[in-house]
């Protein structure tokens, strides 16, 4: 299947109102480039691999979107059967009738061919197995070497929303779980995005996991996470919610019941959710944070310690840091 891609270089300030100007004449599934700086709610909603602040905003912004192409080389759009050209000149014509109320910017548009696999497959070529220590963290379409076939194997494919443990914060993550996890350990993990903590936690002998995750998509991807490595679905329970605002969530999470949480987020959302998590963990149970940059190492053990926690260990790589803690009993 061939597509055409249809790429606008506009302003920040001027997305939307192109994007809604373009679906009216049937052209869909807008991908947006920019530099924009994540809210908060976005930032909430980040719960894995956690990527650095990003280049500074320079207003400038490119819209892409993609329309079939078929087999005689036109394009349909609402029903009408248009040439490539035709189909760029209404393009043209409705960013000219936009600009006249909206400052647009550039408002050039380039036309390119493109494939099914160019722009679906294609980054797999950027995802091969690597080793977070002992463990080998491998993708479906690479075979595992008779050297590896003694490791703790990892098996996943990365999608768009989720990480693949290829992050500092992740494995900082999975280094202290090793440390405490027992047979007996009852895990939540909080953000659980793919699942990848929790399910390694299960494959180091913990007992039975619930994730939470505000992203409804990560039900299948734990879903098929699970399956690729062998977990069965009854020690893996999933839950979609904000725990830190929903008491519903909260409540079907449980209180009490968890020997350690982890929680790889950002440092803005570490501390209100401290407060809150502290009920869900068992008397002197553990709690694993990461996600925390240098510079908001001190917010995020400032927030552990006003819970009630006591700080075991702080460790750092690359340029993120994760705080471990115990719930200290005394502080009861």
């Amino acid at each position: 299947m061939k597509w055409i891609k249809f790429r606008v270089k506009t302003t920040t300030e001027a997305e939307d109102i192109i994007i809604s100007t373009l679906y009216d004449i049937g052209l869909e599934g807008a991908q947006i480039e920019d530099k924009v700086p994540l809210t908060a709610l976005e930032k909430e909603q980040m719960f894995v691999d956690i990527l650095p602040d990003g280049p500074e905003d320079d207003g400038i912004a490119y819209l892409n979107f993609f329309v079939e192409k078929k087999e005689d080389g036109t394009l349909e759009l609402q029903g009408e059967s248009l040439k490539v050209e035709e189909a760029l000149e209404r393009v043209e014509a409705e960013l000219e009738d936009v600009r006249g109320f909206c400052e647009i910017g550039d408002g050039t548009v380039t036309v390119d061919e493109t494939e099914d696999i160019d722009w679906i497959n294609n980054w797999k070529q950027y995802f091969h197995q690597f080793y977070i220590d002992d463990i080998l963290v491998i993708p479906s379409w690479e075979d595992i070497k008779p050297s590896d076939r003694d490791r703790t194997i990892l098996h996943i494919d990365p999608g768009t929303a989720f990480g693949t443990g290829m992050h500092e914060t992740t494995q900082l993550c999975i280094r202290q779980l090793r440390k405490y996890i027992t047979p007996e350990t009852e895990l939540l993990d909080v953000g659980t995005g793919s699942g990848i903590l929790a399910i390694l936690s299960l494959m180091f002998g913990a007992k039975h996991a619930v994730g939470t995750d505000l992203d409804e998509c990560a039900v299948e991807a734990v879903a098929q996470n699970c399956e690729d490595n062998g977990i069965e679905r009854d020690r893996f329970d999933m839950m979609i919610g904000n725990i830190i605002t929903d008491k519903t969530v909260q409540d079907k999470v449980g209180y009490g019941r968890y020997d350690i949480v982890v929680a790889n987020i950002l440092a803005d959302v570490l501390v209100p959710l401290t407060p809150v998590i502290v009920n869900q963990l068992k008397p002197g149970g553990i709690y694993i944070t990461s996600g925390i940059i240098h510079e908001k190492e001190q917010t995020v053990r400032d927030a552990v310690e006003a819970a009630g926690f006591e700080i075991l260990e702080v460790t750092h790589q690359g340029e993120w840091v994760s705080v471990t803690s115990v719930q200290n009993l005394s502080a009861k």
